[in-house]
């Protein structure tokens, strides 16, 4: 019987030399990994890189997700566009509980100078995302403030991918820090207004919409600040200090009507700083505005107007909702809003300005406050205020494990972000 030879190349064994390749490749991208982490740490390094990192992550999830608008709500589809009939005069012009307002203060009439140039601060450009910080501090400087951009930013944006700070930020960061100066803010302002205080030797800061390029942050629409510290009227146009280093600088020129075209998107917000001892030639210039109530109201009849000139304009429709949710009139508001994203707001909108948030949670519309969140969330992924959002929403369809998650979140991003604090208080929670 003859018998078969042994088949010892039926299952050949692997030569070991590769698997001793890909072993030593494992371990030197660990080993470069692990010192790559440690490197990252390093603060010079960690600042030179972070924005890059975070600019590029923000560029791939437009990639994956590419819409250029926020979406609609559910119940409200981008064609099917209806105007709303907007509050009447009788009823705009009234408190929320209908007591006629207060007279205002008279407004000094003076006539304006032609060109007026204020001393301009040393400039700085601003650090990633850093606009808002940047502008107040030259706005402090003027008045003698020794500080930069990120004496302030330590406070307001920890974080440095933080892609916003709140006017309203700006105003609590000058009163709890450089008390001796004063400031405040409003809406709905004309281009007389800002040439008003700048005649009378206020600087202005404005907050504007402006188109980003393409190798920045995946480019289009996004806010911004300027320091106004002078006009024009030979050429229509305001001297401002932009924190931009690549697209602004000091003593840029601005035209009236491109400056409008922008601040028009923020609600013609202006934020004005100055000393105690000028208070009365403050509220001299700002006349009716001075009142609170008075100013929301022109800057509600200002929506208006607009909107009742081009019924397809959504900032118009956003900037009606904005000044509807300081009445709480919630349901108007939430109709105005729903008005602006059929229409297409940037995808950023949300990232700057937060009624839609507040208005839709108030009517009990959670859903749509998470929907929106999350198509603002999914590509600014550290906006604190949508997080805060998403959250009350989330507590209120009755998941307290993820909006305790979102207030963490935030606080992970902003340690002194007091609502989200407070939101962990409320139920409870720790952060």
């Amino acid at each position: 019987m003859t018998l078969a030879p042994p088949c010892y190349n039926r299952h050949p064994v692997k030569s070991s030399r590769p698997i001793s390749t890909v072993l030593w490749f494992s371990v030197g991208a660990l080993a470069a990994s692990v010192i790559l982490l440690i490197a990252y740490q390093i603060p010079p390094v960690k600042f030179r890189l972070e924005w890059r990192l975070d600019a590029f992550s923000g560029i791939v999830r437009g990639w994956i997700r590419p819409q250029e608008t926020l979406p609609a709500p559910a119940n409200v589809s981008p064609g099917s566009f209806r105007p709303i009939v907007p509050p009447t005069r009788a009823a705009s012009s009234l408190e929320p509980g209908g007591t006629q307002l207060a007279p205002s203060p008279t407004p000094i009439p003076t006539a304006l100078p032609a060109r007026v140039t204020l001393p301009a601060p040393a400039w700085e450009g601003q650090d990633w995302n850093n606009c808002g910080p940047a502008t107040l501090a030259l706005g402090l400087r003027f008045y003698g403030w020794e500080g930069d951009q990120f004496t302030i930013s330590r406070l307001l944006k920890p974080d440095r991918g933080d892609k916003n700070v709140n006017i309203d930020e700006l105003v609590f960061y000058l009163r709890t820090q450089a008390g001796w100066l004063n400031t405040d803010f409003r809406v709905g302002g004309t281009i007389t207004r800002l040439k008003s205080l700048l005649a009378a030797g206020f600087p202005v800061i404005v907050e504007k919409g402006f188109i980003l390029g393409e190798g920045d942050g995946g480019g289009g629409w996004a806010g911004h600040y300027l320091l106004l510290t002078g006009y024009d009227d030979a050429t229509q146009s305001f001297i401002a200090q932009d924190t931009n280093p690549g697209t602004g600088g000091p003593d840029r020129t601005v035209s009236y009507e491109d400056l409008d075209v922008g601040w028009r998107q923020f609600n013609r917000v202006y934020m004005y700083i100055y000393l105690p001892q000028d208070e009365a030639r403050i509220q001299a210039i700002l006349g009716e505005d001075a009142d609170f109530d008075r100013n929301r109201t022109v800057a509600l009849e200002m929506a208006q107007d607009e909107i009742e000139s081009d019924p397809q304009d959504p900032y118009g429709w956003f900037n009606l909702g904005t000044n509807l949710v300081y009445f709480e009139r919630y349901g108007e508001a939430s109709r105005a809003f729903d008005n602006a994203l059929s229409l297409g707001l940037p995808w950023r909108f949300t990232r700057y300005q937060f009624g839609p948030y507040i208005a839709y949670f108030n009517q009990g519309r959670f859903q749509d406050v998470v929907d929106l969140a999350e198509a603002t969330l999914f590509r600014t992924y550290k906006a604190e205020e949508s997080l805060l959002w998403r959250g009350w929403a989330q507590f209120r369809l009755g998941d307290l494990n993820s909006a305790v998650l979102n207030w963490r979140e935030a606080l992970k991003y902003n340690p002194f972000y007091q609502d989200a604090q407070y939101a962990l208080e409320y139920v409870g929670s720790t952060p």
